[in-house]
């Protein structure tokens, strides 16, 4: 593909609370066994995308640790790659990324390496399914300086979180507003762009020395009238994770059998770093229905409408409704976990309770497992 892959994902989304004190968005659990970026990274191998560079910056261990081997997603090559970015502190430079914009401009020398014409800019906190030939094709098409994929929100749902954005009759962009106090359209960025790769390496210099930071307001606002920019819409699956309620809704989501057919099942297919765990246990007594269950874990109790990750420990008569249990959580016996999220290596004493009265509950339990 005649374009270079850039994955945003040094950002940090206070309204995910407790669940990214220690982890990037990015590096975030989802449907049982993968995380955030591999749906980004997914969909830039099976675009053909040779070239991928990830910029971390916040939290980034668990982050960087997932993406020790490009070879999951298919970048072990000799021409191109996966790359992971974090801020790199010069005698030039003594700052952490000051916003999207800035983290492209200290890794603009990779973007001038490259020979590819174009640059597909997206976040590693959406989950979707994309093939980003369609939307290059699109861009020259329409002969666009800067595409932005666009979706349409179903009645009732809140756009001022997003980016919203107006076109007109040919799809040309004439308003842009980063989270509206009252938004004027349904119709939001999902924070996927093509834009030229010298145009962009152009644009980031002036906005840098303007001391401007931010890739939307400071580029895709300002230069909204005077650059040419059309929207593309898409009518397929895509979530953002950038809240606790968007990330426990995304997840149980994938226990629709539409969604798991399409990400699971449909071509082109979803890829993650594998894990050498033994399948799933389930002891006698133990009861099912509706969950997604992960490898390496052992269940005794009642599990429903819920999403269990890998290595996870369920007790004797435990319940678990409606929730989504994380990575390496011991349920000690008698447990009732029912709309809640529990943090991963955790350990849930025995006779515990927890319920989401007035929506979802974070739930992080740092007792000794092997006590004396």
């Amino acid at each position: 593909m005649k374009a270079v892959g850039l994955i945003l994902a040094g950002g940090n989304s206070r309204k995910m609370h407790e669940l990214t004190s220690k982890r990037a968005v990015a590096a975030m659990p989802i449907a049982g066994s993968y995380r955030a970026i591999d749906f980004a990274l997914s969909n830039m191998s099976n675009s053909h995308v040779q070239k991928v560079a990830v910029l971390t910056q916040f939290n980034s261990r668990s982050l960087n640790e997932h993406l020790n081997s490009s070879k999951w997603w298919d970048f072990g090559r000799k021409q191109g790659g996966l790359y992971v970015f974090s801020p790199t502190i010069t005698v030039e430079n003594g700052y952490w990324y000051r916003g999207t914009a800035d983290a492209i401009f200290q890794n603009l020398d990779f973007l001038k390496g490259c020979h590819e014409p174009y640059v597909i800019v997206t976040s590693g906190d959406a989950i979707y399914k994309m093939d980003y030939n369609k939307i290059l094709e699109y861009h020259l098409e329409k002969k666009a300086d800067i595409t932005v994929v666009c979706k349409d929100l179903e009645p009732g749902e809140d756009a001022t979180r997003f980016g919203t954005v107006h076109m007109n009759e040919n799809y040309r962009i004439d308003d842009f507003e980063e989270k509206p106090m009252v938004a004027k359209s349904c119709t939001i960025s999902t924070g996927i762009y093509i834009i030229r790769r010298r145009l962009l390496i152009d644009l980031v210099e002036r906005c840098v020395e303007e001391d401007r930071y931010d890739f939307v307001n400071d580029i895709l606002i300002r230069y909204k009238n005077l650059k040419k920019m059309y929207g593309y819409k898409i009518k397929s699956y895509w979530s953002n994770i950038s809240t606790v309620e968007d990330y426990y809704h995304t997840n149980m989501d994938f226990l629709k059998p539409e969604v798991r057919n399409y990400f699971f099942n449909e071509y082109p297919k979803i890829y993650s770093k594998v894990s050498d765990l033994p399948p799933a246990k389930y002891n006698p007594g133990s009861a099912v229905k509706n969950s997604l269950v992960g490898s390496g874990t052992i269940i005794n109790g009642t599990v429903e409408n819920s999403i269990l990750f890998k290595k996870t420990f369920v007790g004797n008569n435990c319940v678990i409704k409606n929730s989504i249990i994380l990575n390496d959580v011991y349920l000690g016996d008698n447990t009732y976990i029912e709309n809640c999220i529990v943090e991963s290596r955790g350990t849930i004493r025995a006779n515990t309770r927890y319920v989401g009265e007035d929506g979802v509950k974070v739930v992080i339990e740092k007792n000794e497992r092997y006590a004396l």
